[in-house]
């Protein structure tokens, strides 16, 4: 069975890079054609773009539109909804939003599964441990993330909590950027922050695995997962963020307002 899933999602990621290589093409901000109808759903369903001026909302409606120009989004035994798009979509945007021109180069496809699924993939209820919400794919799925409908939906709905499965793996994207995913965010920071940095996120991780933080445990089993943990807090309940962390908060908001 999980030898039929593993050929059935590779055939999905070489019909859909095909497909990405004929729908790629330039296109300026200005030509691209955003639904009207974007806008009250955004407004109901992402926090983050409720926030933001009319101007800076016609802006993440625009960076919306480039960036479903440029990446395929297939839905793995269920039938994508706009919804599903636009949580996406919009996660993608979130920490690039005050970047003037960011392109995720090292994305072409998303594939969304119906729920969580375990280290091989699988997703179907009857198999224990199914417990990942997202991941960035390397070897054949190199360029491919995968997400888990459940957790993307979770990450939007429940807007008093600290984490969004989505905005956390577009995250582990930006730290690729450089090549290698290992929590140090070169493209994002001045190299006179880079050790400032890293001496900052090793204390916090300290105080992570000492129980001494409010930041989610599982930022403190890596500096890669540091990054992205830290960063679903510092969007998704900024405030807060600010207050318990102003430090961290601080060197998060040099690295996002490019």
């Amino acid at each position: 069975m999980l030898y039929i899933i593993a050929i059935a999602i590779l055939l999905i990621v070489f019909i859909v890079s095909i497909k990405s290589k004929r729908k790629k093409s330039t296109v300026s901000l200005e030509e691209l054609v955003v639904p009207e109808h974007w806008h009250p759903l955004l407004l109901k369903h992402i926090l983050f773009y409720e926030k933001l001026n009319v101007g800076e909302q016609e802006v993440f409606r625009t960076k919306m539109a480039s960036f479903l120009k440029e990446t395929n989004i297939e839905a793995i035994h269920f039938e994508l909804e706009e919804l599903d798009t636009l949580l996406i979509t919009a996660s993608a945007v979130i920490p690039v939003f005050r970047f003037p021109n960011w392109k995720y180069t090292n994305l072409s496809t998303v594939l969304i599964y119906p729920d969580y699924f375990d280290d091989d993939l699988q997703f179907d209820s009857q198999i224990e441990g199914r417990t990942i919400g997202g991941l960035v794919g390397t070897g054949r799925f190199e360029k491919q993330m995968i997400l888990s409908r459940k957790a993307l939906h979770l990450g939007f709905s429940n807007k008093t909590d600290k984490g969004n499965t989505a905005i956390h793996e577009f995250i582990h994207l930006l730290d690729k950027a450089d090549g290698v995913v290992d929590g140090i965010p070169s493209v994002l920071l001045n190299k006179q922050y880079i050790i400032p940095w890293l001496q900052l996120m090793h204390k916090e991780m300290e105080a992570i695995n000492n129980n001494d933080s409010d930041i989610r445990s599982y930022g403190g089993t890596s500096e890669i997962e540091f990054l992205a943990v830290a960063g679903e807090y510092f969007f998704e309940r900024p405030k807060l963020f600010q207050r318990k962390h102003p430090e961290l908060y601080n060197m998060l908001a040099l690295c996002f307002s490019k």
